[in-house]
């Protein structure tokens, strides 16, 4: 027999013909290893409230934590991330009750250290708009935010959550020069061991929405936070924070939001050999939900946003959906 049509030699869709092949070759995967928790706490006792708009997302009471807990461990999920529902009475405009001792945040890592041990790790948010009355991240006066008097409040922030047991410290906030000066007073405190994920690359994003509600501030902040977050405009300026924060002593560093920013993570990877985390945030996630919701999109459309992460060059991702994905891994 003659073959007479003109057929390429490679063809490409022979890696692609049956489900074995695609595995056997595929670039990229994900396991429950590379998922971070958040976790919302509440005050009270025997509280599970689920967040609006971010179906499927909880604040805990104390004594209601371990059922997530229990779960993430089951899970092999490596690392929780704690934020507070911080109640408006609690509230000032200096964020006082971040440095509390028995805030929520410090209560919540005595108890998972006295229960859990070292089962999971412990990452802490390093900012002040849980606490203030006006929902910046750092001092506000004059309607200027302070960077050098907000990072003397920082440190202490810092060094508190660190005596309380935390893993990794986790700024933010976006202040200049802070993660240098809680790197010094870590280790001058004997906390040599805490890592700093600094969140180097944060945008004044309009995909935070439902996380200010579930934390508190929706409705209070004043103004905006352009002038200390990035402009989602530049590119080369996240190089620059990145930089400067690993010079400064950040073991990780932190991309957030997470799918408008993928050339951002692609970028900072070929850069720099350091672990970058992205933050696949509130807005991303109540996206994706109500596309599920309304059969827009399937349940599958999960995994492809996680892998995308992942396929620009994340080491890990924070996400909320971490906790629900064992079935599509």
């Amino acid at each position: 027999m003659i073959i007479t049509g003109k057929y390429p030699n490679l063809r490409m869709r022979r890696n692609r013909r049956t489900d074995w092949i695609r595995r056997l070759v595929e670039e990229n995967n994900i396991t429950s290893s590379d998922l971070i928790l958040p976790i919302f706490l509440v005050e009270g006792k025997n509280k599970k409230q689920e967040i609006t708009n971010m179906p499927g997302v909880y604040r805990y009471s104390l004594n209601k934590l371990h059922t997530i807990l229990d779960k993430a461990i089951k899970l092999k999920i490596p690392t929780v991330a704690l934020f507070p529902y911080t109640e408006k009475k609690l509230k000032d405009a200096k964020g006082s009750e971040a440095l509390n001792e028995n805030n929520l945040v410090c209560r919540a890592i005595r108890y998972i250290k006295k229960n859990y041990k070292d089962q999971i790790g412990i990452m802490c948010d390093v900012a002040l708009d849980p606490y203030t009355n006006h929902g910046h991240d750092g001092l506000l006066k004059n309607n200027k935010i302070l960077n050098d008097e907000t990072n003397e409040i920082l440190i202490k922030q810092s060094v508190l959550q660190a005596s309380m047991g935390c893993d990794i410290i986790a700024p933010s906030d976006m202040m200049d020069g802070r993660i240098g000066l809680i790197r010094k007073n870590l280790d001058k405190h004997r906390y040599q061991d805490v890592q700093i994920l600094s969140y180097a690359v944060k945008y004044a994003s309009s995909f935070y929405g439902p996380f200010r509600n579930a934390v508190g501030t929706k409705g209070i902040l004043k103004g905006d936070k352009k002038t200390y977050q990035m402009d989602f405009k530049n590119k080369n300026e996240a190089l620059r924070e990145v930089s400067i924060d690993i010079k400064e002593g950040a073991d990780m560093v932190m991309v957030k939001p997470g799918m408008p920013y993928l050339d951002i993570i692609s970028l900072i990877k070929k850069q720099f050999q350091i672990p970058i985390i992205a933050y696949q945030v509130s807005g991303e996630y109540s996206l994706i939900m109500n596309g599920i919701k309304r059969n827009i999109i399937n349940e599958k459309a999960i995994i492809e946003s996680l892998i995308s992460f992942k396929r620009a060059g994340a080491n890990a991702i924070v996400t909320y959906f971490a906790d629900r994905i064992l079935k599509y891994l």
